[in-house]
């Protein structure tokens, strides 16, 4: 696994976010959109690093027992486990939402993180699959990390699998089904969206959550 770490310090005094690196997943977009919102970040695949960081996030493009292998290989999915149950802030990405969950329809025998109730399923074939571009986000439930940003938002999309609707869901999309865009637990939070790819609104959520940890 490979453990290459980089800072990117702004100022003392801010809150440090461990973007998770286990070789596989959009790293630098996020890394670059948090970074330019405000927040302090560390790209790391040291569990003992994510203890200390302030938050995390869990992003996420591929595969999702590839993803989970990965993660157990580095030790990660105990840091992720770890920092839910601290009710620390956590933001998973697209395949980072996914993995949250007990398992998959893409890898039936790979186990989730299962700190989500539920299984991801793919999408109805009703649909071109993958689910690539712009879709609107009907929010269901308030949350601190999408106030300001309006219902029926356009968020922007890249997956063939999604997690049904349920207690946790904040926000929902319809894309042959509906399914949730968004879920929340306490300080845990993930969307199946991308915000660094989703322009103005997906910057205002990583600037909430940078804001939010503080």
């Amino acid at each position: 696994m490979r453990r290459d770490r980089r800072r990117h310090p702004l100022h003392e005094g801010v809150s440090l976010i461990a973007v998770l690196d286990y070789g596989m997943g959009n790293l630098r977009s996020v890394a670059r959109a948090v970074e330019k919102v405000g927040g302090r970040i560390a790209v790391t695949s040291d569990p003992s690093e994510c203890a200390r960081a302030d938050a995390l996030i869990v992003p996420g493009v591929g595969a999702f027992g590839a993803c989970m292998r990965n993660l157990k290989a580095a030790g990660l999915d105990v840091a992720v486990r770890s920092a839910v149950g601290a009710d620390k802030p956590v933001l998973g990405v697209c395949l980072g939402l996914q993995v949250l969950f007990e398992g998959s329809d893409e890898n039936p025998d790979e186990p989730g993180l299962s700190v989500l109730l539920g299984r991801v399923n793919e999408l109805p074939a009703t649909g071109k699959v993958p689910h690539m571009g712009w879709n609107e986000v009907a929010w269901v439930r308030d949350h601190p990390l999408t106030r300001g940003i309006p219902d029926g938002t356009r968020m922007y999309f890249v997956h063939s699998y999604a997690a049904g609707v349920s207690d946790d869901t904040v926000g929902t999309t319809v894309y042959g089904a509906r399914f949730s865009a968004a879920v929340a637990r306490h300080r845990l939070f993930a969307t199946q969206f991308h915000p660094e790819k989703s322009g103005d609104a997906g910057l205002a959520l990583y600037e909430a959550f940078v804001k939010d940890i503080a």
